[in-house]
């Protein structure tokens, strides 16, 4: 009898194993976010006349193209269980020391070097508090957010720094052919070479495995501590970036300068599929919830939605999406229950 139910109950998991590769491909959350994608973009060209212009839809592309290099780097940090919150902080402080620069002469190679520069060495900073000293991320990070950006409005106070070098514009405002921004072959140079790091190197399994199961990851020989230290350079050199980015399309620099990019930045992140509690996540799905985000902002900019409704659609965009994965999981427990 009990020979029985076991083949019975063995028959009922057969059709699962069979499930092929093409079935497990349409119900991944990448092929449902670009069909969100496709839909928005569908819906944008219907409700204005001006959405298909193509050098409108180059402006949108500036909607997310630099906040997209630092969801790159911070979709592996919070893979691999950890997040930085600082990382609008660092631009603000990048932006403050190119600014200073610039008023003494300094040239465009010298402001990039400045702001990259800056960039990592505040991720070495938040590495060093959170991989050398063991404390939690999120307190470190919300701690030198602070930190950061207090420097700059010390620095700069009510004022704003203004005097770059004509050829600095070239970084936020240049073009590589025709409406093809310089930005814009950044973002898919930094997408195609973070998808390479994470899903096709050791260094990637590595962040996969710590994000599981980092004691797991300690007796397997991998070096934690180093591997996060790095993952925080890495956030902090594209926030560098960024910086550079920004700060040359607006041609100034203010204290105030990304203020709230790190909620849009997490946003796009989990959007993107990346568990906010690690361990799982990938860099097409990253790629295409940035895709999402400019295109919905930039519609909603087309029909004149005033900027806090847009917070407010991120704001909710966020809970929706953590959420989501987690009641799913739940009802799925329950239902095997």
């Amino acid at each position: 009898m009990n020979t029985a139910n076991q083949q019975m109950n063995s028959t009922r998991v057969i059709p699962d194993r069979l499930q092929t590769p093409f079935r497990r491909l349409l119900g991944s959350w990448e092929v449902l976010l670009f069909a969100v994608a496709v839909l928005i973009f569908i819906a944008n060209s219907l409700a204005s006349p001006y959405f298909l212009n193509a050098w409108n839809l180059s402006d949108a592309t500036f909607n997310f193209t630099e906040k997209a290099l630092i969801a790159f780097a911070m979709a592996l940090l919070i893979i691999a269980g950890e997040i930085d919150l600082s990382v609008a902080a660092i631009i603000a402080l990048a932006s403050t020391a190119m600014g200073y620069a610039a008023q003494y002469g300094i040239g465009a190679p010298g402001l990039v070097a400045i702001g990259i520069t800056t960039g990592l060495a505040c991720g070495a900073l938040n590495g060093l508090l959170v991989a050398g000293l063991k404390l939690p991320s999120i307190v470190v990070t919300i701690g030198t957010m602070s930190l950061f950006r207090g420097i700059s409005y010390l620095v700069l106070g009510d004022q704003a720094f203004g005097k770059y070098p004509a050829d600095f514009a070239f970084f936020g405002q240049g073009y590589v052919f025709w409406v093809i921004s310089f930005e814009f072959v950044l973002f898919l140079v930094m997408a195609l070479l973070f998808a390479i790091l994470l899903h096709r190197t050791n260094f990637g399994r590595h962040v996969y495995v710590i994000g599981n199961n980092p004691l797991a990851a300690r007796f397997s020989g991998i070096p934690v501590e180093r591997v996060k230290f790095i993952l925080f350079l890495l956030t902090g050199l594209m926030s560098g970036i960024a910086a550079v980015c920004l700060t040359s399309r607006l041609g100034s620099t203010r204290p105030s300068i990304a203020q709230g990019w790190e909620l849009e930045v997490v946003t796009m992140v989990v959007l993107g599929g990346v568990s906010i509690l690690g361990g799982s996540g990938t860099i097409v799905g990253v790629v295409i919830a940035a895709f999402v985000m400019g295109l919905v902002t930039f519609g909603l900019g087309l029909l004149n939605v005033p900027g806090i409704v847009m917070s407010i659609f991120i704001g909710l965009l966020l809970i929706i999406t953590i959420a989501l994965p987690i009641v799913a999981r739940r009802i799925k427990h329950a239902r095997n229950a």
